[in-house]
């Protein structure tokens, strides 16, 4: 008897699987041994949390990382200033009380130092390092169609089969290096913020230019101001940052936290962003009338008070643009209370609508152009050129140079996957469909690609929220679907093309004016990287509204994805 069957033969079944899930499709299947019941791919908040989740349940899980310590984005962001944007109480694991008694944070907003630490503790205390294999780049993964398995291929010349992968690759991994002409022939020291030095750099006394304005360069200018005899910010498209709140925490206010952690969790589960306290920092709980219908006398007093915070909160902002370009025009009188010279004041305002972007924390930007030794360069105005072997070229001038730190973003939600030759049915890759349309079903799946399951993947509210929230969801519902298929003998699961185009266009039509205005050339769209397809990224519904419709498709017994189940005949 044959024990193979066609992609003809399987397509079919899925077709009966999308038409009625109460029933799984049954087809034959050749019997494979696999290494382990699941791969992880990374070892950060969601590669940790899945392979913890994973082994709870009862399933062999191996976590592959590439780099030589856990943490993720944690371990590889360890420029000067790297801080969470999300408070200590908030930016932890959730499921695990007595853990979250034994840490101690030491800052409202902790460094990246600290949190690195911080799930270095929860990697000991769970037992988990056993289960990561560091210094271990995934290369390839390939799907096989006869056994319902993927095969993961490490750049040690490893091959391993799992019956499911776990793509915790991350949202923001995978670097953008610029395409600047003679990029690699500065003779100086090339730094870059996502591969920061481990042991640090010392800036004293060099000419440093820094390349990119975006939340790695925001909160890295100001220290390396302190440092750098010169300083270049060389600024393509301005940021809108809001001041810190930062401070060291005070004597008895974490044990004072520490008792209200089942309140914060209740509340932080609540909200639409996974943090209840976010706002409450800058705004408190009061949301301000229409910015239209306020004396403009009424909004200077409030600059007066608030400095660029007085943009926020006010209401429909993000639904209508009159209104978002008053409040714009409002960050900027903030931004001239502060900026002394009127030219650098003007070319730190953005001229794109507020909340185009993830609005970056600083602590002591826009102070730090007040230095005589810190210098503004707009490259709209005077552009890059090349990079030369003394420093860089630029339209109107040369900058001699001893540093370049490049801050020059990330290819958000689908670079770091798609960097990996991962082949699906019929070996169509990966990167080649995400290059199309670079879509998943619920964020969580991708219609051809079996067994595959994206955390935070496109289509999920992932970088518009709390990530650590956001990724424990995911984790646990990939979790439970993984324990659905073992508890009736199913083999695969895949997200449906129809179901995967609706969830997107859903998605689409729920990013808003400011996100579909032309001026807004967001990462949440792709825009920053050259020939990627521009379509809105992230769901921007609420963490509880997705969280619901992702339990309803459960209970549904999965509607929208195909389900079989295997005979071995």
């Amino acid at each position: 008897m044959d024990l193979t069957f066609s992609l003809e033969q399987e397509s079919a079944a899925l077709r009966e699987g999308r038409a009625g899930h109460q029933s799984a499709a049954r087809v034959r299947r050749r019997a494979c041994q696999v290494d382990y019941d699941v791969v992880v791919v990374g070892a950060g908040v969601a590669g940790l949390y899945a392979l913890h989740k994973l082994r709870e349940a009862g399933f062999s899980a191996k976590a592959f990382e590439k780099g030589d310590g856990i943490g993720g984005t944690w371990f590889w962001n360890r420029y000067p200033g790297a801080r969470v944007d999300v408070q200590s109480c908030e930016y932890m694991f959730t499921k695990f009380p007595e853990l979250e008694q034994e840490w101690d944070w030491t800052e409202l907003m902790p460094r990246q130092e600290e949190i690195e630490r911080y799930l270095n503790f929860v990697a000991d205390r769970l037992d988990l390092r056993s289960g990561v294999q560091l210094e271990t780049t995934v290369t390839a993964m390939s799907y096989d169609e006869a056994t319902a398995t993927w095969t993961v291929e490490t750049s040690r010349g490893e091959r391993v089969v799992s019956q499911f992968v776990v793509a915790a690759t991350g949202c923001l991994s995978a670097p953008i290096e610029p395409a600047i002409e003679g990029l690699h022939s500065f003779a100086g020291d090339s730094l870059y913020t996502n591969r920061f030095p481990k042991d640090g750099y010392d800036f004293t006394g060099k000419r440093v230019a820094v390349i990119g304005t975006g939340s790695s360069g925001v909160q890295s200018i100001p220290v390396i101001a302190e440092q750098a005899a010169e300083l270049y910010v060389l600024q393509r498209s301005a940021a809108y940052t809001l001041p810190s709140p930062n401070r060291p925490l005070k004597a008895g206010e974490l044990e004072a936290l520490k008792a209200e952690y089942p309140e914060i969790r209740k509340a932080q589960w609540a909200s639409p962003i996974g943090s209840a306290r976010f706002g409450a920092v800058f705004l408190g709980a009061t949301e301000l009338p229409n910015i239209l219908e306020t004396p403009w006398d009424e909004q200077l007093q409030r600059v007066n008070k608030l400095g660029v915070i007085a943009a926020l909160g006010w209401a429909d902002v993000t639904t209508n643009l009159e209104v978002n370009e008053a409040a714009r025009k409002l960050y900027a009188e903030g931004v001239k209370r502060v900026v002394k010279d009127p030219q650098t004041a003007e070319d730190l305002v953005p001229h794109y609508p507020l909340g185009c972007k993830r609005m970056i924390i600083d602590q002591g930007y826009f102070e730090t152009f007040n230095r005589e030794h810190v210098h503004l360069v707009n490259v709209r105005r005077n552009p890059i050129l090349s990079v030369t072997e003394r420093g860089i070229h630029l339209a109107e001038s040369h900058l001699d140079l001893d540093v370049i730190v490049y801050a020059t973003g990330f290819d958000a939600m689908t670079g770091s996957l798609s960097r990996i030759d991962v082949r699906g049915r019929a070996a169509r890759r990966l990167g080649d469909v995400w290059s199309e349309t670079p879509k998943a079903y619920l964020g969580l799946a991708v219609a051809g690609f079996p067994n595959l399951f994206t955390v935070t993947g496109p289509g999920s509210p992932s970088v518009l929220t709390n990530m650590v929230t956001s990724i424990e969801h995911h984790v646990e519902w990939i979790t439970e679907c993984l324990s659905h298929l073992r508890q009736h003998g199913c083999r695969t699961i895949e997200a449906m093309p129809d179901a995967q185009d609706e969830w997107a266009e859903h998605v689409n039509g729920l990013a808003g004016i400011v996100q579909t205005d032309p001026s807004c050339n967001s990462w949440y769209l792709g825009a920053n990287v050259p020939g990627k397809t521009r379509v809105y990224l992230p769901y921007a519904g609420g963490l509880p509204t997705y969280m619901e419709r992702c339990a309803e498709i459960a209970a549904e017994n999965y509607t929208g994805f195909a389900i079989c189940a295997y005979e071995d005949g």
